[in-house]
């Protein structure tokens, strides 16, 4: 393959990510690691160092693009952005207008996606069970104590930036899964969709900050404890799908709580909400089918 295709097939790898990390419960990084290429993009972004700053002050612009991978991210850091502004305003449009389909599309989605990674965790033991009930306790009791609107503030949003970058390049977690437990993935999709560049910038600048950071510990964690990590991770997933039950009711707190079955059963939305569910579970399925067969190309 020419270099030209090779970065080609990497930019619609980058779509992918892109897609993947704008609807919750579908992660970026597991695209990544399954189509061949989450290797490469760790290494590259924990080579964005103390040295690569000092190539970039000195004027060595080149040995700078060598060192960091120039070619690959700036090829995948495309796919991904052309993905994310082309599907925002579809988000923004169906959180607002049609929010129960929605919803129920990413309870499929979520509840889906740790099943599928567990059940992919070669070596798995007894003792993971204590990592994945840690995961699910955390997971509910995050969405239970969390409030539906967080601050608009700037140093909030750098904040969400710095977090849910870093959820993006783990395997099994997405971005935007991390935006909804804080309250702002409706905010941020709206941002997108409306070019709202103050905030664009500083969740930016958040995000940049983040993955430099916490590349090289998300790096570590995975070499060391990557099973029992992926087990939390799916835990928290699992523990999440309070926060993602389509059926709210909003306390005088400002904590939303689920709906318990029975109190809709008359819902003219149900049928399309079960509909949307079933479609977000086969989804889920599609996308790591499709992402297996990218990865016998060349990363």
């Amino acid at each position: 393959m020419s270099k030209i295709g090779h970065y080609l097939l990497v930019a619609v790898k980058g779509l992918c990510m892109g897609a993947a990390d704008v609807i919750p419960g579908v992660s970026g990084g597991t695209i990544a690691f399954l189509t061949g290429i989450y290797g490469e993009l760790i290494e590259s972004i924990k080579s964005i160092d103390l040295e690569a700053v000092k190539l970039l002050f000195t004027g060595k612009f080149r040995k700078l693009w060598l060192k960091i991978n120039g070619n690959f991210l700036l090829s995948l850091v495309l796919g991904i952005l052309i993905s994310i502004f082309s599907l925002a305003k579809v988000m923004q449009y169906l959180l607002v207008h049609h929010p129960i389909p929605l919803w129920s599309f990413f309870f499929g989605l979520i509840l889906a996606s740790p099943i599928y990674i567990i059940k992919e965790i070669e070596g798995k033991k007894l003792i993971h069970l204590l990592p994945t009930i840690v995961g699910v306790a955390v997971g509910v009791l995050i969405c239970l104590i969390s409030p539906t609107e967080t601050t608009e503030a700037l140093w909030f949003i750098f904040l969400c930036g710095a977090i849910g970058i870093c959820a993006m390049i783990l395997p099994g977690i997405s971005g935007s899964f991390i935006l909804l437990l804080l309250g702002k993935y409706a905010y941020i999709i709206g941002a997108v969709s409306d070019l709202n560049i103050p905030v664009l910038v500083v969740f930016a600048a958040g995000a940049l900050i983040g993955i430099i950071l916490f590349s090289k510990f998300l790096s570590w964690l995975l070499k060391k404890a990557y099973n029992g990590t992926l087990f939390f991770l799916s835990g928290l997933m699992i523990g999440s799908l309070v926060k993602v039950w389509p059926w709210k009711k909003l306390l005088e707190s400002g904590v939303d709580r689920p709906v318990l079955p029975g109190s809709y059963g008359g819902d003219p939305q149900l049928l399309q909400a079960v509909i949307w569910f079933v479609v977000g579970v086969l989804l889920l399925f599609g996308i790591e089918f499709l992402a297996k067969r990218l990865k016998s190309s060349k990363a």
